[in-house]
């Protein structure tokens, strides 16, 4: 085995086992109470330290965090040194859904959710629901609270057997 696998390997492990403290270790600064679901090599790009997550935030699969503009790839056959790049911040009370994309300046406010799939090119203001490509504003954080108020589960704290057995009743009654 070669040092280089040795050391992708070791980078991996350590990922898996606390996602959180690797992505510290890169310069990734994070508030309290955070979690960062699969996340890999390109989740927090190749400026890592442009990225600031407030407490009680949630990174699921396959968000990418992009700090720098590559299409400045057309001009440097003239300007040979050219780079752009601006930092991404994340409020407290934030969740990020699955695939998104978080593009360079962004800033997301307190208390948002990202829809899955999502590119967010422009800030977000507090208290907001976002979604799409472009992602845009589809509701406030209280609208959809009310909404789901209609489908909601208050079952976290069930074992898996208990969560089961009260899904297939709920739902075997719809049918």
């Amino acid at each position: 085995m070669t040092i280089r696998v040795f050391l992708k390997m070791y980078r991996m492990i350590k990922m898996r086992q606390n996602p959180v403290d690797y992505a510290r270790s890169l310069g990734v600064h994070i508030g309290v109470n955070c979690r960062i679901l699969a996340m890999t090599d390109g989740t927090f790009g190749s400026e890592p330290y442009l990225v600031n997550l407030g407490n009680h935030v949630s990174v699921t699969a396959g968000v990418s965090f992009v700090t720098h503009d590559g299409g400045v790839w057309l001009f440097r056959d003239k300007y040979p040194e050219i780079e752009i790049f601006a930092p991404i911040s994340v409020g407290n009370n934030v969740f990020i859904g699955i695939k998104s994309i978080i593009m360079p300046g962004v800033t997301i406010g307190n208390d948002c959710i990202i829809a899955a799939g999502s590119i967010v090119t422009r800030s977000v203001p507090d208290g907001s629901v976002i979604g799409g490509i472009p992602a845009k504003l589809i509701k406030s954080v209280d609208d959809y609270r009310k909404k789901i108020d209609k489908t909601a589960f208050y079952i976290k704290g069930l074992s898996a057997e208990e969560k089961k057995l009260k899904l297939l009743r709920h739902f075997a009654n719809k049918e």
